[in-house]
């Protein structure tokens, strides 16, 4: 029976070495961070400005900026994991030919941006990129926030603590316990996390329009969660849930066409 012991010994120590690498490791997997710096001019965009947005805590972040047209709202865009707001050039090129202002923000720690990410750091960059449009004249009913996968984090908590025109997230998540639980169904990440990101908790507070997309195929953020958060939010909302579509497949003209449309009539209508 030695031998049993001694497997038994080996498994747990193997076990409790891959839990210490995640929880030491945790925010490397939650932020995959990249630190490519490109211009605008670089990726085809024109009318774009490189502006620096001041956080509370003293971190200076990189964001792209273009003025709304005249009557047009403002689309705060915040990126989900990997890549930099210059992978997102499409996205907002869409925006600023339809004549919505656009402001696109690398978190802390990414692009340009000083800092680690952390959920308290992102949550601290997008308010003070809702202030930076503040200080520019942009009024709370003419902004609308987009969160995109992980952006949907912070999208949710800037909008439940400050007046917005609307909101949209695209393959959200309901938390991140949830979400790594579902990666990771052999560690007790509830004990884990530092990053719980609770946004279906967040999201009750909600009192602007919301509108989820959501791919039922997708095996980053399972559809199970973004219907989740859905659910707890209060209020005027719409899902569109795309069948067969994974996580990547709902960043698109169909989903940006639908958060325009929103946009411009709560803009439009006062709500």
């Amino acid at each position: 029976m030695r031998w049993l012991a001694k497997t038994a010994l080996v498994a747990a120590a193997a076990y409790l070495a891959a839990a210490s690498f995640v929880y030491f490791q945790q925010r490397n997997f939650i932020y995959q961070r990249s630190t490519l710096q490109l211009e605008p001019a670089a990726v085809g965009l024109t009318g774009v400005e490189v502006v620096t947005v001041a956080t509370a805590d003293g971190e200076s972040l990189v964001a792209w900026w273009s003025p709304p047209a005249p009557g047009k709202p403002t689309v705060l865009f915040l990126h989900g994991n990997a890549g930099t707001v210059a992978d997102r050039w499409g996205r907002f090129a869409f925006y600023q030919a339809n004549g919505l202002g656009t402001l696109f923000l690398d978190y802390r720690g990414y692009g340009g941006s000083t800092g680690h990410p952390t959920e308290a750091g992102l949550i601290a960059d997008a308010l003070a990129a809702y202030d930076w449009l503040l200080d520019k004249g942009v009024r709370p009913g003419e902004i609308g926030v987009v969160g995109e996968s992980l952006g949907s984090g912070p999208a949710v908590a800037l909008a439940t603590s400050r007046p917005v025109a609307a909101v949209a997230l695209e393959a959200p998540f309901s938390s991140m316990v949830e979400t790594a639980s579902y990666h990771y169904p052999w560690l007790p990440v509830s004990l884990l996390l530092h990053d719980r990101w609770d946004s279906a908790q967040r999201i009750r507070a909600l009192m602007a329009p919301l509108l989820v997309v959501h791919g039922t195929a997708d095996r980053i953020v399972p559809y199970a969660l973004g219907v989740r958060l859905y659910e707890a939010a209060p209020g005027r909302k719409r899902l569109i849930t795309v069948d067969g579509a994974g996580h990547l497949d709902i960043f698109g003209k169909p989903t940006w066409r639908e958060q325009v449309k929103l946009f411009e009539d709560v803009a439009t209508s006062g709500r």
